[in-house]
C-alpha cells in the first residue's frame, strides 16, 4: 500500500483538503494507493512557492541545473525497479514494459541535462556601434499535468525540460498513477532547492483549480476534453498551453507488404500496453489484395497474446486502467458489432476479477463506427477493407484527430505521398514504434498543439526576448 504525501512548496506531508482517495489495483481490485486530494489554499500555496523560487532558480547556472537533472537521473535508475513496482501496482502494466517507461524516462531527463547548457541566443546584424541580441529566458511558473498509461515516460519529458531551461514546477500527476507520479517526484525533490517542484495530488477538479491558478504556463498530456478544458482556462489566465491530447491513429497497409509482418506491425501498434498508449494503432485500413492473409495472421498473433497480471514475467496484456474504462471500450466495441462490425476474436468482458478485456479484432468496420471515429485507448484493432492507396489515405486523413499515422509499404512514391498528406504530426513508414532520439512533432486538431518532446520543448518552455544595447549618447567619458 502507497501512502502518497504532497509536496508545498518545500515541506512534504500535506494531507489534502479536498479528502482522499483510493487507487485499486486493476489486475484484482485490492487497494494500493491511498492519496489526498488538494484543496484550493494548497494548489495556490503551491504555486506561491514556485513563484517564490523562480527567481532564484532562473539566475542558476545552466551547466548547475543540467548536473541537478543529471544527479536525478542517476536515482531514478537506482530506483526503477520501485517506479516500475508502483506502474504496475497502480495501472496493470506488465512490469518489462514498465521498466521500459522509467528507462525512457532517465534517457530523457539526460536528453535535456546535456541540451539545456548549450542553448543560446543569437546575434542579430544592426548598427555598426550597437549590439542586438535574442536571448532565451525562463517563463516561469509551469504547471504539468501528466497522464497514467506511461506515467515516468511523459512526467520526465515535461518536467526535465521545464527545469532545466529554470522555470519552477508545480506537477500533477494522473489521479489513477499517484504513486508513481509521488515517487519520481520524491527522487527529484531530492536534487532540486526547496520550491522548486511542487506536488499537488488528487482527481480531475485539482488539475483544473491549477490550471487556472497564476502560473505561466500549463502542459498538459491526457484526453482531448480535459485539453479543451485547459485552453479554455489559460484563455482567461493568458498562461500558455502546451497540448498532447486524444488520437485516433491510423494504420495503412499498402498493396505488395507480407501479410504475416503487417499483422505482426498491426498486433504490436494495437495491443501494446493493453492498447493504452497515445500512439496506440486505432484502426486499421488493409489494401483488398492482402486483406485475407492479413486478418488471420492478426488473429494469431491476437490469439496468441498472454494475458494476465502485470506482475506475472509471462504476461504480455495486461489489464486496462480501472472497470470504468473497460467499460468505455466494451461500449465501443458492442456498439460497432450492433452496426455491423464483425467480432474475429475477443470481443467479451471476461468473467473474473480485475479490468482485462481480451485483445479484439473488428472486421467489416465503417467510417460511422465510434470504433473507427474515436478514440478507443483499448486492446482493439477494428480493420476496413480498401480498394486502393488513394481510398486509404483519404479515409485515414478523414478524422478531428492529427496525433500520428503509420505506413506499411514496399512503394517509395507512396510513402512519400503518405507523409506529405497525412494531416498529423508524426508519420512512421514500415513501423509503428521508433524514431530517432530528440524527435519532436505538433499535434494538430484535436490531437493537441506545441512541441512535445525534442529540443523544441526547451523552446516552447522558454520566453525570446529582444535585446538592443547602444553607447551612451553625448561626449564620451570613458565608463562604456
Amino acid at each position: 500500500m502507497y501512502h502518497v504525501q504532497q509536496l508545498i512548496a518545500g515541506v512534504w506531508g500535506a494531507d489534502g483538503d479536498g479528502g482522499r482517495l483510493t487507487v485499486l489495483d486493476p489486475a484484482g481490485g485490492t487497494p494500493v494507493s491511498e492519496v489526498p486530494v488538494a484543496g484550493e489554499a494548497e494548489i495556490a500555496a503551491a504555486v506561491k512557492g514556485a513563484r517564490a523560487a523562480f527567481l532564484g532558480w532562473a539566475r542558476t547556472a545552466p551547466v548547475e541545473r543540467a548536473a541537478a537533472l543529471h544527479r536525478a537521473a542517476d536515482a531514478l535508475e537506482a530506483n526503477a525497479d520501485r517506479l516500475a513496482d508502483a506502474q504496475t501496482a497502480e495501472m496493470g502494466r506488465p512490469l518489462g514494459a514498465a521498466r521500459t517507461g522509467v528507462e525512457a524516462g532517465v534517457a530523457t531527463l539526460r536528453q535535456y541535462a546535456e541540451l539545456g547548457p548549450v542553448r543560446g541566443g543569437r546575434t542579430l546584424a544592426g548598427e555598426h556601434d550597437a549590439i542586438d541580441l535574442m536571448v532565451p529566458q525562463p517563463r516561469g511558473v509551469v504547471a504539468v499535468i501528466t497522464p497514467w498509461n506511461d506515467p515516468v515516460a511523459v512526467s520526465c519529458g515535461l518536467l526535465g525540460a521545464a527545469l532545466v531551461t529554470g522555470n519552477t514546477v508545480v506537477y500533477k500527476p494522473s489521479e489513477r498513477s499517484p504513486a508513481t507520479g509521488w515517487l519520481l517526484a520524491r527522487l527529484l525533490d531530492e536534487h532540486l532547492p526547496p520550491g522548486v517542484l511542487s506536488l499537488v495530488t488528487g482527481d480531475g477538479g485539482v488539475g483544473a483549480v491549477l490550471a487556472g491558478q497564476d502560473v505561466d504556463v500549463v502542459a498538459h498530456v491526457g484526453s482531448t476534453t480535459t485539453g479543451r478544458s485547459i485552453a479554455a482556462a489559460c484563455a482567461r489566465t493568458g498562461a500558455k498551453v502546451l497540448l498532447e491530447n486524444g488520437g485516433s491513429d491510423p494504420l495503412i497497409v499498402d498493396d505488395g507488404v507480407d501479410p504475416c509482418w503487417a499483422a505482426e506491425q498491426a498486433a504490436l501498434g494495437a495491443f501494446a500496453n493493453s492498447g493504452q498508449l497515445c500512439v496506440s494503432v486505432e484502426r486499421i485500413y488493409v489494401l483488398r489484395s492482402v486483406a485475407p492473409r492479413f486478418l488471420t495472421a492478426l488473429v494469431q498473433r491476437a490469439e496468441a497474446l498472454r494475458v494476465g497480471p502485470g506482475r506475472d514475467p509471462l504476461t504480455e496484456l495486461g489489464p486496462l486502467v480501472d472497470q470504468r474504462h473497460r467499460e468505455r471500450v466494451a461500449r465501443q466495441v458492442d456498439a460497432a458489432v450492433a452496426e455491423g462490425a464483425r467480432v474475429l476474436t475477443g470481443g467479451r468482458v471476461p468473467n473474473g476479477p480485475g479490468a482485462f478485456y481480451p485483445p479484439t479484432v473488428l472486421a467489416e468496420c465503417t467510417d460511422q463506427m465510434a470504433v473507427m471515429r474515436e478514440e478507443t485507448f483499448g486492446p482493439v484493432a477494428p480493420v476496413m477493407v480498401v480498394d486502393s492507396f488513394d481510398e486509404a489515405l483519404s479515409r485515414a486523413s478523414s478524422s478531428p484527430y492529427g496525433l500520428a499515422a503509420t505506413v506499411l509499404t514496399t512503394s517509395m512514391s507512396h510513402a512519400q505521398r503518405a507523409w506529405r498528406e497525412l494531416p498529423v504530426g508524426t508519420v512512421k513508414i514500415n513501423s509503428v514504434f521508433g524514431g530517432a532520439p530528440g524527435g519532436a512533432a505538433e499535434p494538430r486538431g484535436g490531437s493537441g498543439h506545441g512541441f512535445g518532446y525534442g529540443p523544441e520543448l526547451l523552446d516552447e518552455l522558454s520566453a525570446v526576448k529582444a535585446v538592443h544595447i547602444e553607447a551612451p549618447g553625448g561626449e564620451a567619458d570613458g565608463r562604456w
